[in-house]
């Protein structure tokens, strides 16, 4: 590598008016060492060659003092030999020294070093939305995990901040993308709000970003950066980590009451994302199932009363059924992947459970494997079944979608107010709750791996209603009154 010189130049003209630089006879004493007063320091450098075999050098200048000249050559000198000696490395960092302009300092050797390490280009930043995709492709994880994070980088991440270089991303950035997160989705539930139908139009399929989905946002970013901290030491601060958001609390479930009903008849509006039924309602809703789509009937019936996942249910295999002894084994889901059926085991030890069948539960049950036969006699030897429990007459397997399409049909025609079909799991939580189960009897039922997702998720809102309310009354009966006769 180059060793470079230093030496002095100044800004005087000939008598054509040329720049003398470092021609000019003040810049010399007459025993032929540099003037202490005239000009100014400048050293330059020979860079790697071109790629393709040119030369080129670094010069800079107008350093007060030799020594400001000299500890600039030695930045320099330290930045090129990062590349020990490998010469596409050597072009990249030369072409970053040639390309500053006259008063820029020198890149950060730390971070050019990053880079070097990483195999990155050190020419260049790399902007945060290359990193993510590199560090995408790389990610040896579950499926429906990884298509997460795909679309977290894709619909949020790189439109508002893949532009920024990933050494350069700072807290206010981040902070910002979320800002203009949360700004869109009141303008989107403010236009959906609007009497004007073409404002109405206007955000139609307009994604809604809960509080919830923004940390998980924030965690595929955090989860980025870490990983470009430990793995590739691109970076040495991660600013995901410090930006605050809104709580993201799950959404408590609310009864649909008499009141609540009348409400949402006037407006269309739901009191709150996460709806549950009165048992009277369920139950209006299982005999209309019944006598109106009896091949899911029994599905329903079964998420209703033990609250399965959606998955869960389409999963069920015939192995797992034990119709004599009344107990189901939990331990594989259907899920989908976009819109392609994924089987997989449940989403954690917790979930893989056993479960109590009620005497309902498993009369719909029996009623279904009775029906079930059936069909495997009537279309002979070719029924395909699948090892499942619940199947088409066909032997296919359900469509976890199309399950929900139907549900969502049923609740319609049947004239209730509208729940999704994972609701009917919260219904199970809250019935039990108002049954007399404690929380850890329903953690255990419902599979979740904390009682703290239980005790925060579902609520006892049948219960509310029901039991709570004699404690008011108590309460109120405490305060005397003086009765007055009406006039």
């Amino acid at each position: 590598m180059a060793e470079g010189s230093i030496f002095k130049i100044c800004s005087c003209h000939n008598e054509l008016g040329r720049k003398l630089r470092g021609k000019c006879p003040k810049l010399h004493r007459p025993g032929g060492g540099w003037s202490p007063t005239h000009g100014r320091w400048a050293y330059q450098i020979e860079l790697p060659q071109k790629a393709d075999g040119g030369r080129r050098q670094l010069r800079r200048s107008s350093f007060d003092t030799r020594d400001d000249a000299a500890n600039d050559l030695g930045t320099a000198r330290s930045l090129l030999a990062l590349a020990a000696g490998e010469h596409s490395v050597e072009v990249q960092i030369a072409d970053l020294l040639a390309a500053l302009k006259r008063g820029q300092p020198l890149p950060d050797r730390d971070l050019v070093a990053r880079r070097v390490r990483a195999g990155v280009s050190a020419s260049r930043a790399m902007p945060l939305a290359d990193y993510l995709w590199q560090w995408h492709r790389s990610r040896k994880i579950e499926t429906t995990t990884l298509r997460l994070y795909e679309g977290h980088i894709r619909n949020y991440l790189v439109p508002h901040l893949g532009h920024v270089p990933i050494d350069q991303l700072r807290i206010g950035h981040v902070q910002d993308m979320f800002d203009a997160i949360a700004e869109r989705t009141t303008e989107v539930e403010l236009a959906r709000q609007s009497d004007d139908k073409q404002i109405r139009d206007s955000v139609k399929g307009a994604r809604l970003v809960s509080g919830a989905t923004m940390h998980r946002i924030r965690a595929t970013l955090r989860k980025a950066l870490n990983d470009a901290i430990r793995a590739h030491r691109l970076i040495e601060f991660n600013p995901a980590a410090h930006v605050e958001l809104p709580s993201g609390k799950r959404p408590k479930a609310r009864v649909w009451t008499a009141a609540a009903v009348a409400a949402w008849k006037a407006t269309g509006a739901r009191p709150s994302p996460v709806m549950v039924w009165t048992p009277q309602q369920a139950g209006q809703f299982l005999d209309y199932a019944e006598t109106h789509d009896i091949m899911l009937y029994p599905l329903y019936a079964l998420i209703l009363h033990r609250g399965l996942r959606r998955g869960e249910a389409v999963g069920l295999r015939d192995a797992d059924v034990d119709l004599d002894t009344g107990i189901a084994v939990i331990s594989q889901q259907i899920t989908t992947l976009g819109y392609a059926p994924v089987t997989k085991r449940v989403k954690s030890e917790a979930g893989d459970r056993t479960i109590t069948l009620d005497t309902s539960t498993l009369t719909a049950l029996r009623a279904h494997h009775a029906r079930r036969a059936r069909w495997q006699l009537v279309s002979g030897p070719d029924w395909p079944g699948a090892g499942l429990f619940f199947v088409k007459p066909d032997g296919h397997s359900w469509h976890p979608e199309l399950v929900s399409e139907r549900f969502e049909h049923l609740v319609a025609d049947a004239g209730l107010p509208p729940i999704r079909l994972h609701d009917l799991r919260h219904c199970a939580a809250s019935y039990l709750k108002a049954a007399g189960a404690d929380m850890k009897d329903i953690q255990e039922t419902l599979g979740h791996s904390s009682i703290s997702i239980t005790a925060d998720t579902y609520t006892s809102v049948i219960q509310e209603l029901e039991t709570e309310r004699a404690k008011a009354e108590a309460a109120a009966a405490l305060i005397p009154r003086t009765r007055r006769r009406a006039s």
